[in-house]
């Protein structure tokens, strides 16, 4: 039986069909749903526990992009740390020079310092003196006896460098001996070398016939058939070299491990060091006037 509202009237009202149906006030109205969290507050382990799918396009795979940085990291870490150990072991590499040293005796090395302290002793005296002479020059420029000798001095000085004025003083004969193996023009060279870094101010070479030669700046050295040819001159050994400078410096210069005393002991042959006290130099050699040269003005 159809509902009817009592109009008070005794007739009931019927509704109309063509109106509107009505909600009724007691009906609770439409819950609204919760707008989704932003995406920075989601917490992606919380939606993977609940069962949710992660989006691709939001979050990236951070498991494989992190190790390949750390390969490329470690690989350039490795590379820096490779050039700077070879850097290191070519800076550090030892040299013949110190392997000889590092296997000399101690009284070698000590012979060695002792050379070196000669060596710059020598160079202040020489500083020390022509300070010296500047010194002299600058007060006494008007001085002419004084300007005269001291041009006579430095004439003397270099007729002895050139080999055209003999000369005395202090210094060694130095006798080389030949063995199974001839003396070669190298030693003879290595020789001379290094009496002049000793300080060796005049030498003079000489044979085994007698016949001596004067060496100077432009001396040479080379083989020969019957011995050695010096600035033309065939000396057959065994060979004297008459030098003067400071004994004990040359004599120790020439008995460093390595120099020209092992040299020749090791192809067979014998040095033998005099000191005369005093040694005279007196083979001359003719002056050679440039062809070329000029001062320079």
């Amino acid at each position: 039986m159809a509902d009817h509202t009592d109009t008070g009237t005794g007739w009931p009202d019927v509704p109309d069909p063509k109106a509107t149906p009505q909600r009724p006030a007691t009906d609770p109205p439409t819950p609204t749903p919760p707008d989704p969290a932003p995406a920075a507050d989601r917490n992606p382990a919380a939606e993977r526990d609940l069962g949710g799918e992660r989006d691709p396009g939001t979050e990236p795979d951070m498991g494989r992009a992190a190790p390949a940085r750390h390969r490329g990291s470690g690989l350039l870490i490795g590379l820096l740390v490779g050039l700077l150990g070879f850097g290191i072991a070519v800076q550090f590499r030892p040299g013949p020079a110190d392997s000889q040293l590092a296997a000399a005796r101690p009284e070698d090395l000590v012979r060695i310092l002792g050379d070196l302290d000669s060596r710059k002793e020598r160079l202040r005296e020489e500083i020390a003196t022509m300070e010296e002479t500047k010194r002299q020059l600058a007060s006494s420029a008007g001085n002419r006896e004084t300007a005269l000798a001291q041009a006579r001095q430095r004439a003397d000085e270099l007729e002895i460098l050139a080999g055209t004025k003999p000369a005395e003083g202090p210094g060694l004969e130095i006798r080389v001996e030949s063995g199974a193996d001839r003396i070669r023009a190298d030693a003879i060279l290595n020789a001379v070398e290094e009496l002049r870094g000793a300080g060796a101010e005049a030498l003079q070479i000489g044979g085994g016939t007698g016949t001596t030669v004067r060496i100077v700046a432009g001396t040479y050295f080379v083989d020969a058939t019957d011995g050695l040819e010096v600035d033309g001159q065939v000396l057959p050994a065994p060979y004297t070299i008459t030098v003067i400078g400071d004994p004990e410096t040359m004599q120790t210069a020439l008995n460093i491990p390595g120099g020209v005393v092992d040299a020749v002991k090791q192809r067979g042959g014998n040095v033998i060091v005099h000191k005369p006290g005093v040694v005279r130099v007196s083979a001359l050699r003719q002056l050679v006037i440039p062809r070329y040269a000029r001062p320079a003005s």
